[in-house]
Protein backbone atom coordinates (compact mmCIF):
# COMPACT_ATOMS: atom_id res chain seq x y z
CA UNK A 1 0.00 0.00 0.00
CA UNK A 2 1.03 3.38 -0.82
CA UNK A 3 0.55 6.37 1.43
CA UNK A 4 2.30 9.56 -0.18
CA UNK A 5 5.72 8.75 -0.18
CA UNK A 6 5.88 5.98 2.04
CA UNK A 7 5.73 2.32 1.39
CA UNK A 8 3.06 0.84 4.49
CA UNK A 9 1.99 -2.83 4.73
CA UNK A 10 -1.12 -3.20 7.32
CA UNK A 11 -1.26 -6.30 9.01
CA UNK A 12 -3.21 -8.24 12.09
CA UNK A 13 -1.19 -8.01 15.34
CA UNK A 14 0.56 -10.86 16.06
CA UNK A 15 2.25 -12.30 19.05
CA UNK A 16 6.10 -11.18 18.20
CA UNK A 17 4.29 -7.76 18.15
CA UNK A 18 3.26 -7.47 21.90
CA UNK A 19 6.37 -5.99 22.98
CA UNK A 20 6.16 -3.27 20.89
CA UNK A 21 2.80 -1.92 22.53
CA UNK A 22 4.22 -1.15 25.61
CA UNK A 23 5.74 1.56 23.30
CA UNK A 24 2.94 2.76 21.31
CA UNK A 25 0.94 2.74 24.51
CA UNK A 26 3.62 5.19 26.33
CA UNK A 27 3.54 7.44 22.60
CA UNK A 28 -0.26 7.49 23.04
CA UNK A 29 0.02 9.26 26.08
CA UNK A 30 -1.49 12.85 25.25
CA UNK A 31 0.65 15.49 26.43
CA UNK A 32 -0.20 19.47 25.99
CA UNK A 33 2.25 21.22 24.01
CA UNK A 34 4.70 22.92 26.35
CA UNK A 35 3.92 20.16 29.30
CA UNK A 36 6.72 18.38 30.29
CA UNK A 37 6.98 14.70 29.27
CA UNK A 38 5.91 12.02 31.21
CA UNK A 39 8.33 9.14 32.67
CA UNK A 40 8.37 5.97 30.52
CA UNK A 41 7.25 4.43 33.75
CA UNK A 42 3.66 6.01 33.46
CA UNK A 43 2.74 3.27 31.40
CA UNK A 44 3.41 0.59 34.64
CA UNK A 45 0.52 2.30 36.55
CA UNK A 46 -2.12 -0.37 36.96
CA UNK A 47 -4.63 1.64 35.32
CA UNK A 48 -2.73 2.87 32.39
CA UNK A 49 -0.99 -0.69 32.07
CA UNK A 50 -4.24 -2.47 31.58
CA UNK A 51 -4.35 -1.25 28.09
CA UNK A 52 -1.30 -3.75 27.16
CA UNK A 53 -1.01 -6.69 29.99
CA UNK A 54 -1.29 -9.77 28.66
CA UNK A 55 -2.27 -8.69 25.29
CA UNK A 56 -3.44 -11.39 23.20
CA UNK A 57 -4.35 -14.00 26.18
CA UNK A 58 -7.85 -12.73 25.81
CA UNK A 59 -10.63 -13.68 23.27
CA UNK A 60 -11.49 -10.05 22.82
CA UNK A 61 -8.35 -9.07 22.02
CA UNK A 62 -8.30 -7.14 18.75
CA UNK A 63 -5.11 -5.20 16.32
CA UNK A 64 -3.30 -4.02 13.52
CA UNK A 65 0.33 -2.96 12.57
CA UNK A 66 1.61 -0.76 10.05
CA UNK A 67 4.98 -1.38 9.17
CA UNK A 68 7.24 0.56 6.78
CA UNK A 69 10.09 -1.11 5.57
CA UNK A 70 9.72 -3.96 8.04
CA UNK A 71 9.47 -1.75 10.98
CA UNK A 72 6.03 -0.72 13.01
CA UNK A 73 5.47 2.74 12.63
CA UNK A 74 1.78 2.43 14.38
CA UNK A 75 -0.66 0.26 16.09
CA UNK A 76 -4.49 -0.05 16.89
CA UNK A 77 -5.99 -2.23 19.07
CA UNK A 78 -8.89 -3.22 21.28
CA UNK A 79 -10.22 -5.24 24.32
CA UNK A 80 -12.73 -5.44 27.08
CA UNK A 81 -11.10 -3.93 29.65
CA UNK A 82 -11.68 -1.99 32.98
CA UNK A 83 -10.25 1.03 31.74
CA UNK A 84 -10.80 4.88 31.66
CA UNK A 85 -13.39 4.31 28.52
CA UNK A 86 -15.07 1.03 29.27
CA UNK A 87 -18.68 1.40 28.77
CA UNK A 88 -19.22 -2.34 29.45
CA UNK A 89 -18.53 -6.09 28.87
CA UNK A 90 -19.25 -6.28 25.56
CA UNK A 91 -17.44 -3.25 24.32
CA UNK A 92 -14.00 -3.28 23.40
CA UNK A 93 -11.75 -0.44 24.35
CA UNK A 94 -9.45 1.03 21.30
CA UNK A 95 -6.06 2.30 21.82
CA UNK A 96 -3.99 3.67 18.72
CA UNK A 97 -0.69 5.47 18.29
CA UNK A 98 1.01 5.87 15.30
CA UNK A 99 5.54 7.28 15.56
CA UNK A 100 6.10 10.91 15.72
CA UNK A 101 7.69 11.36 12.35
CA UNK A 102 4.82 9.27 10.90
CA UNK A 103 1.46 11.50 12.18
CA UNK A 104 -0.69 13.30 10.04
CA UNK A 105 -0.34 11.27 7.15
CA UNK A 106 -3.39 9.30 7.34
CA UNK A 107 -1.94 6.04 8.79
CA UNK A 108 -3.92 6.40 12.37
CA UNK A 109 -7.41 6.69 10.12
CA UNK A 110 -6.12 3.57 8.26
CA UNK A 111 -5.71 1.86 11.10
CA UNK A 112 -8.75 2.29 13.07
CA UNK A 113 -10.75 1.22 9.50
CA UNK A 114 -9.21 -1.97 9.54
CA UNK A 115 -9.64 -2.49 12.97
CA UNK A 116 -13.30 -1.94 12.63
CA UNK A 117 -13.73 -4.59 9.91
CA UNK A 118 -12.08 -6.85 12.60
CA UNK A 119 -14.19 -6.20 15.21
CA UNK A 120 -17.18 -6.31 13.01
CA UNK A 121 -16.39 -9.56 11.74
CA UNK A 122 -16.15 -10.83 15.41
CA UNK A 123 -19.14 -9.88 15.86
CA UNK A 124 -18.96 -6.47 17.98
CA UNK A 125 -21.42 -3.47 17.61
CA UNK A 126 -19.75 -0.65 19.04
CA UNK A 127 -16.21 0.22 20.23
CA UNK A 128 -15.43 3.40 22.85
CA UNK A 129 -12.63 4.92 24.10
CA UNK A 130 -11.78 7.95 26.11
CA UNK A 131 -10.02 10.68 24.74
CA UNK A 132 -9.14 14.46 26.47
CA UNK A 133 -10.52 17.11 25.02
CA UNK A 134 -7.60 19.17 24.03
CA UNK A 135 -5.97 16.02 22.27
CA UNK A 136 -5.85 16.98 18.45
CA UNK A 137 -6.75 12.83 18.12
CA UNK A 138 -10.71 13.53 19.65
CA UNK A 139 -11.01 15.38 15.87
CA UNK A 140 -9.52 12.31 14.05
CA UNK A 141 -12.58 10.14 16.02
CA UNK A 142 -15.27 12.33 15.33
CA UNK A 143 -14.48 12.58 11.61
CA UNK A 144 -14.64 8.63 11.87
CA UNK A 145 -18.07 8.40 13.86
CA UNK A 146 -17.69 8.85 17.61
CA UNK A 147 -20.07 10.55 19.03
CA UNK A 148 -19.60 11.75 22.77
CA UNK A 149 -21.22 9.26 25.36
CA UNK A 150 -20.13 11.09 28.75
CA UNK A 151 -17.81 13.88 29.41
CA UNK A 152 -15.93 15.40 32.46
CA UNK A 153 -13.83 18.83 32.54
CA UNK A 154 -11.11 17.17 30.59
CA UNK A 155 -11.87 13.80 28.62
CA UNK A 156 -14.70 12.77 26.47
CA UNK A 157 -15.83 8.80 26.78
CA UNK A 158 -16.72 7.93 23.28
CA UNK A 159 -18.43 5.21 21.29
CA UNK A 160 -18.71 4.25 18.18
CA UNK A 161 -21.12 1.94 16.09
CA UNK A 162 -19.47 -1.05 14.09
Amino acid sequence: MKLGDLDLMIREIKHEDYPVLEDFLYRGIYVPPGAEALPRSVIHKPEIYVYIDGFGEKSGDCGVVMESDGKAVGAAWARIIPAYGHIDDDTPELAVSVLPEYRGQGIGTTMLNRLFELLRKRGYKQTSLSVQKANPAARLYIRLGYKVLCENEEDWIMVRQL
